[in-house]
């Protein structure tokens, strides 16, 4: 039975987790406390504290990945950073937190690393965007991603595959709820590039059942209205004051295509319409 470790068992790790245990792998999975132990190991989840520093770290990640062919790095945005812009980049750098977990997985039986990243790394294209699209980051939290990216990319000792989403959402992340009752929304012919947590489970679990390793996929739903058009139907469903967008400047945004990972998983998505 093949044992697989999830770096990050947050929001999209824990429901993976669990998905990963009903097709018979073992799983390993950590969370920056100890006080989700009871709620993982409940669950048949062997629980680690561990919370990457960009400085040296103590935390228990050799055991961790001990037994482990396979990695997932699904740290949550929070932990990426205590400042959301990165200000504090030089004490909580995610790309050094990444350069410090290195070293732990080389020396590991890990064979295969599976990172998280976002289509944040294509920045403000006002275009179609697939994989084969150069990404231009305009975040800092989208350049640390591409860096963390290539380092993963460029390492020899194990094979990566880099899956970046678009926007989440699930049950508690309504999309109804994004956008209720503001006003000068901007961007209202923008496209949206969204995508279900029941997708995201699915794409990783044809991953690593399918050893999709060495490349670079997008993932989000192939299903793109306007942002205008698409919350203010789902604020109107959910009986909620529809946003008031501006249209005084000139709308910007990208159509990302999920073309590849449909071709190459042979996937179809759960959740199309959103």
């Amino acid at each position: 039975m093949e044992q697989i470790s999830i770096l990050g068992c947050g929001w999209l790790g824990f429901p993976l987790a669990k998905a990963l245990l009903k097709e018979g792998f073992t799983i390993k999975g950590s969370t920056t406390t100890a006080d989700k132990k009871e709620m993982l190991e409940k669950s048949g989840i062997k629980h680690f504290p561990i919370a990457l520093e960009a400085e040296n770290f103590s935390s228990p990640v050799t055991p961790f990945l001990d037994g482990s062919e396979t990695l997932i790095i699904a740290i949550p945005p929070k932990l990426r950073g205590k400042n959301k812009d990165y200000s504090d980049a030089a004490h909580n750098s995610f790309v050094k937190k990444i350069e410090n977990l290195l070293p732990f997985i080389q020396q590991s039986t890990v064979k295969n690393v599976l990172f998280i990243s976002s289509t944040a790394v294509y920045g403000e294209a006002n275009d179609v965007v697939d994989e084969n699209t150069a990404p231009s980051p305009v975040t800092e939290s989208g350049k640390q991603l591409l860096e963390i990216e290539q380092l993963l990319l460029a390492n020899t000792h194990f094979k990566t595959t880099v899956l970046r989403f678009g926007g989440l959402i699930g049950e508690d992340r309504n999309p109804a709820r994004f956008l209720a009752g503001k006003e000068n929304v901007p961007n209202p012919d923008a496209p949206i590039n969204l995508i279900h947590l029941d997708d995201c489970i699915g794409i990783i679990l044809k991953i690593i059942t399918t050893n999709i390793w060495n490349t670079t996929l997008n993932a989000v739903a192939p299903f793109h209205p306007s942002r205008q058009e698409y919350y203010t139907q789902k604020a109107i469903i959910e009986n909620l004051v529809p946003p008031q967008f501006s249209h005084e400047i000139p709308s910007v945004g990208k159509t990302i295509l999920s073309d590849k990972v449909i071709r190459l998983l042979d996937y179809h998505f759960i959740q199309i319409h959103l």
